[in-house]
């Protein structure tokens, strides 16, 4: 507990505020790193904790987290420090006590999400790089959507799965796959997009008043599907999300293919990430989108 001390009186100092070390007790906080609900007599802060190398993958956290709160579409913890102490990396945002989802929340989710989109840029891609869970996403500016997936998404994960060597026949029909995006996404031509970048039912939550908050981003400037179809890809939204999503902005036909083929940089991080698990549904999404796209 003495690095918490270390961590919670460092983070005190940085924002300006006092906070109790003394009652400070872990909260679920994803895989990667571990998470506090600190007290103070203002209330609570949220700290993320990780080892001294996670401090770059806090400040990209951070930087997407102030994003997305400009777009002023929905509701993101204020980022109030983050730094490095007693060999820790820690990140403290805003608490957001947590409530229930309704339909309401749902509703509003979808709405928010489509206002979020809204949000444009100049080329897809982002300011820096970050991280998709715990594995690096590239983000280098580019005009070239197709080029922009092929290149920074499937390839950089088929490159990752390469060095392992744990993907053994995968690699070579997805290199083949890589090839075929631009035909895949051909007469399609998405207006680059602010997007949340990791956006399953994990990633979102109701706070006490049944308004919903985004958290844990891989922010870029991407097509605005991308992160429509990762909503289907583990669950955890409802029919009202998407019916304000369509009613709000209604997708291009075609998405349901664009969707298998977005969901593939997903389905590739978890091999990444997690082991072979995920190998099968991997050969499965490239087998099908090898023939959507002749072959």
């Amino acid at each position: 507990m003495a690095a918490l001390d270390a961590v919670v009186a460092a983070a005190a100092d940085a924002a300006g505020i006092a906070l109790d070390a003394a009652g400070a007790r872990a909260v679920g906080g994803g895989c990667i790193n571990a998470a506090w609900r600190v007290p103070g007599p203002d209330g609570p802060v949220f700290l993320k904790t990780n080892r001294a190398s996670g401090r770059e993958m806090f400040d990209a956290e951070a930087a997407g987290l102030r994003s997305l709160r400009e777009a002023q579409a929905l509701r993101v913890p204020e980022v109030l420090a983050a730094g490095l102490a007693a060999d820790t990396a820690w990140l403290m945002l805003e608490w957001v006590e947590p409530g229930r989802a309704d339909r309401r929340t749902e509703l509003a989710l979808g709405r928010g999400l489509a206002a979020q989109h809204r949000v444009g840029a100049d080329a897809f891609g982002w300011e820096r790089d970050n991280w998709i869970g715990a594995t690096p996403q590239e983000n280098a500016p580019s005009a070239d959507w197709p080029a922009f997936f092929a290149i920074h998404r499937l390839g950089f994960q088929v490159d990752l799965l390469e060095t392992a060597g744990s993907a053994g026949s995968l690699i070579g029909p997805a290199r083949r796959l890589i090839e075929q995006v631009p035909a895949l996404l051909a007469g399609h031509a998405p207006a680059p997009a602010l997007l949340h970048g990791d956006l399953w039912g994990g990633n979102w939550a109701a706070d006490a008043s049944g308004a919903p908050w985004l958290f844990d981003p891989a922010v870029y400037f991407g097509d605005r599907e991308a992160d429509l179809a990762m909503t289907r890809l583990f669950g955890g939204f409802g029919p009202d999300f998407y019916a304000a999503y369509e009613e709000a902005w209604p997708l291009p036909e075609g998405d349901g293919l664009r969707a298998d083929l977005y969901n593939l940089y997903h389905v590739l991080n978890h091999v990444n990430l997690f082991g072979t698990g995920s190998l099968a549904q991997a050969s499965r999404l490239v087998e099908r989108l090898r023939a959507a796209a002749g072959g």
